[in-house]
């Protein structure tokens, strides 16, 4: 397989974390969404869409979108399971990974981002601003879940697909400067989470394409 994608996108890094979670080898194709790389026709090629990640897969067939390549890998690889084998198991992962996903993230991607600063002209310090409000307000709903959580990791003992959201928005948060603090079981989660091989090898500084 190949994975298009960038080391700062937190949606290709959801995927990098459910690959390794799977143990399943892949080829890191990189595209600098900063430097414009995604709308250049050689990646147009690739998808119409212009986003990261795509997974390419063994037969040239592409899946884009992460939560629809996450659970494409969960049910054609389903060791281990990111999603609960119960109905209400299931339904709660994925709402704790929409938080992130659906909630948080299409606010504060990099496009969105840029359009505050180039076309509705606002400050760094006001597109900073827009950043953290909606990062914390959405980090708040997900510790708010996670009051009735048991385990280690946002569901359970073993992580999940909300996991693999969670951490790259905790990433994107921490370089952002947002408030993190009053989220006790949130950064827990994050916490169990960095002691795992799969996060560490899928985070940022060891993609091949990552900045010093």
């Amino acid at each position: 397989m190949k994975l298009y994608n960038y080391f700062r996108s937190s949606a290709s890094f959801r995927v990098r974390i459910a690959l390794h979670l799977k143990g399943l080898a892949y080829d890191y194709l990189p595209v600098h969404l900063a430097r414009g790389e995604q709308k250049k026709p050689a990646f147009a090629a690739v998808t119409a869409e212009g986003l990261v990640p795509v997974l390419e897969l063994d037969d040239d067939r592409r899946l884009t979108q992460s939560m629809a390549i996450i659970e494409y890998l969960d049910e054609t690889h389903p060791q281990p399971p990111l999603l609960p084998a119960d109905a209400l198991g299931r339904a709660r992962v994925r709402a704790l990974a929409q938080i992130v996903a659906c909630e948080i993230h299409p606010l504060n991607n990099l496009r969105v981002l840029k359009y505050l600063v180039g076309e509705l002209k606002a400050s760094e310090d006001a597109k900073n601003a827009w950043y953290r409000h909606w990062v914390r307000l959405g980090l708040e709903s997900y510790e708010a879940q996670l009051a009735t959580r048991s385990g280690l990791y946002s569901h359970g003992d073993a992580p999940t697909l909300a996991d693999c959201c969670l951490v790259p928005q905790i990433f994107n948060a921490q370089r952002f400067d947002c408030d993190l603090n009053g989220l006790p079981r949130t950064m827990a989660v994050f916490d169990a989470c960095m002691k795992l091989d799969a996060f560490q090898q899928a985070q940022p500084s060891a993609c091949p394409d990552a900045e010093a």
